[in-house]
């Protein structure tokens, strides 16, 4: 659920109420954070009596199963006291995940694809500190690759750039890559990079293929040695393509591969299903 406000009021008929709190979000009950505003925690105002409802709207909502209060400080002429109500929409997901060793394969319809704009955009959960988000490349030397090395989020298309720390403490992160021409705007969670690349062109020229999760193709150069990822993958989409939603409908454009040994196989087994409960 997209978690957008909450709503508090002390106990009914009584002197217990809380006067301030911070809130905590999960998924799945057992790794918590904290909600934050302005990189800080956030201390929310209660109430000062036990009838008055004080609600407040969220800046940045937040997406989870659980959401846990911690009380701070409440009516000194009291115990703690608190009604709360919880106001949310609902939000569309569609998840894969992948065990280190499967990775998608999204074919293009023509052997080489050369674009000027490109957007991507997922969110994704981590078990492991490294291992490839998604990768592509091309015959002519050009090539795109998202990867956490050492919990950090690198890009590297001609250019490296590095954002985000702890980036596999298994909760969800937000990313975005934006590329016209040479320009690039790299986002993860709220913070951006802008920068421009080094490549020839201003279009990218990719083989007709780009694989998520990992670099399933042998042969190519330091292909092995980078881990596939290991975690889940979230609303993933390819210049405005719903990556996931075609592997659940199984269309003949993308399909699921395993490495294992250094070999890559196909594999008619779907990868996506319920990430919660990692």
């Amino acid at each position: 659920v997209e978690i957008v406000a909450v709503a508090t009021q002390g106990r009914y008929g009584s002197s217990d109420w809380v006067t301030s709190y911070t809130l905590m979000f999960s998924d799945t009950g057992r790794n918590w954070k904290q909600y934050r505003q302005d990189d800080t925690v956030w201390v929310f105002t209660g109430n000062s009596n036990a009838d008055s409802v004080v609600h407040h709207k969220f800046l940045h909502s937040m997406k989870a199963r659980f959401l846990r209060f911690i009380p701070l400080k409440w009516n000194v002429g009291g115990r703690i006291g608190l009604r709360v109500e919880v106001f949310g929409c609902s939000y569309k997901s569609d998840i894969a995940d992948f065990d280190g060793r499967s990775s998608l394969l999204y074919r293009f319809n023509q052997k080489l694809m050369s674009t000027f704009k490109d957007v991507v955009s997922l969110r994704f959960k981590s078990m492991q500190g490294d291992g490839v988000l998604f990768h592509g490349e091309g015959q002519r030397g050009d090539y795109v690759t998202l990867e956490l090395q050492k919990g950090k989020l690198s890009f590297n298309s001609h250019t490296s750039v590095t954002l985000g720390s702890l980036l596999d403490d298994q909760h969800w992160h937000s990313v975005l890559i934006e590329r016209f021409n040479k320009q690039v705007n790299f986002t993860v969670d709220k913070h951006t990079q802008h920068f421009r690349t080094k490549g020839d062109s201003d279009h990218l020229d990719i083989d007709y293929e780009l694989s998520f999760g990992g670099i399933p193709v042998p042969g190519k150069p330091g292909t092995f040695q980078r881990k596939n990822f290991h975690g889940c993958i979230e609303n993933l989409y390819y210049n405005g393509v719903n990556i996931i939603d075609l592997a659940k409908r199984r269309k003949p454009q993308i399909y699921t591969v395993v490495r294992d040994n250094n070999v890559c196989f196909p594999s008619l087994l779907p990868c996506y299903w319920c990430c919660w409960l990692h």
